[in-house]
């Protein structure tokens, strides 16, 4: 297959476009163009072709990923999920994802601490936290090392409380209604009561 002309993109810098005589355009950078020769009005075999496709769909893979990651922090599998809804293949996803981990962009462990500091700053409880590191995929090894970095539950439930209710519930439906607004929030029942009590609302059987 012959190169028709290579061209530096107009609005990815560092992206060289590589216009193939079939119609074909390839994706690359510097790297690839130096890596295989390339020049226009070369004739590449088919191994040689194989190889640039496979390159150049890693490298897109990789820039694609450092664009995601560079737009807010997020988890590896986060990472994956976005570049695999992009259409990546999954073989570029694997390399992209671990290119960062090992030059020290993409670290699941700093992740989910700074996840806990962001959970325990909305005030929100254990197991709303644990939903949260769920969500984003973290390995259950990180997990014990992230809880360990979280406020106690009482803690927050009283930071919650002082700060979104003025006064305690009047009456059995408030404390109800509150009661089920702090389990939502990750909370268990008999921190919430705890918290009610010392609150000063008086708790009359379960809820």
């Amino acid at each position: 297959m012959r190169i028709d002309r290579l061209e530096a993109s107009k609005h990815k810098p560092g992206r060289v476009l590589i216009f193939l005589a079939d119609g074909t355009l390839l994706k690359g950078s510097e790297k690839e163009v130096l890596d295989f020769f390339l020049r226009a009005g070369d004739d590449l075999d088919e191994e040689t072709l194989a190889r640039l496709r496979a390159a150049c769909g890693t490298a897109g893979a990789r820039a694609k990923a450092a664009a995601l990651i560079n737009r807010r922090a997020m988890s590896r599998s986060d990472l994956e999920r976005k570049l695999r809804e992009q259409g990546t293949r999954e073989s570029d996803i694997r390399c992209a994802a671990q290119w960062l981990e090992d030059i020290g962009a993409l670290n699941d462990q700093d992740f989910a601490a700074a996840l806990a500091r962001s959970c325990a700053q909305r005030c929100y409880g254990p197991a709303r936290f644990r939903e949260e590191l769920r969500r984003h995929g973290i390995d259950r090894a990180l997990w014990e090392e992230a809880e360990a970095l979280f406020p106690p539950e009482e803690e927050l439930l009283d930071a919650y409380l002082r700060s979104k209710v003025r006064t305690p519930p009047a009456d059995d439906r408030e404390r109800k209604r509150l009661s089920d607004a702090l389990a939502r929030r990750g909370f268990s029942w008999g921190a919430v009561r705890g918290a009610l009590r010392s609150f000063g609302a008086e708790w009359d059987g379960d809820v």
